[in-house]
């Protein structure tokens, strides 16, 4: 049996990202290492997590490619539902996300909107797709 555990982002602060993602989503924080290096939000059946830079360096030695908001976001992104965009995007950038796009309804009736978190990782904000 193979099961999606969690998504993790590599931060420059586990701490701060944390709370923003607690505060503008709801989240609730399963736990930060006490070195302030790793962290995860119980979300549903799948976490997010948090690991410095620092801790990536040290597991990844040939390096990655980091998030920044002065880049281009990657060619992922992490889609979260709600049942009122408009709003959850106003709360996102009040913590300090950058809006990218803002909501929009597509041919098949669902609405989408775009931000970026602190550290530049694309966040999609949407309502549930209808099938």
């Amino acid at each position: 049996m193979v099961k999606f555990g969690y998504t993790i982002l590599y931060v420059e602060d586990v701490e701060k990202s944390v709370a923003f993602y607690e505060s503008t989503f709801g989240f609730s924080r399963k736990f930060v290492t006490p070195e302030n290096d790793y962290g995860e939000l119980i979300t549903g059946e799948t976490a997010i997590s948090f690991a410095s830079k620092k801790l990536a360096a040290q597991n990844l030695s040939e390096g990655f490619i980091e998030s920044s908001l002065e880049d281009k976001p990657f060619a992922i992104e992490i889609g979260f539902i709600t049942d009122n965009v408009a709003e959850l995007v106003q709360k996102a950038t009040s913590f300090g996300a950058i809006l990218v796009k803002e909501p929009t309804e597509k041919p098949w009736g669902q609405i989408v909107a775009y931000v970026r978190d602190l550290d530049g990782f694309l966040i999609e904000i949407c309502t549930e797709v209808q099938g």
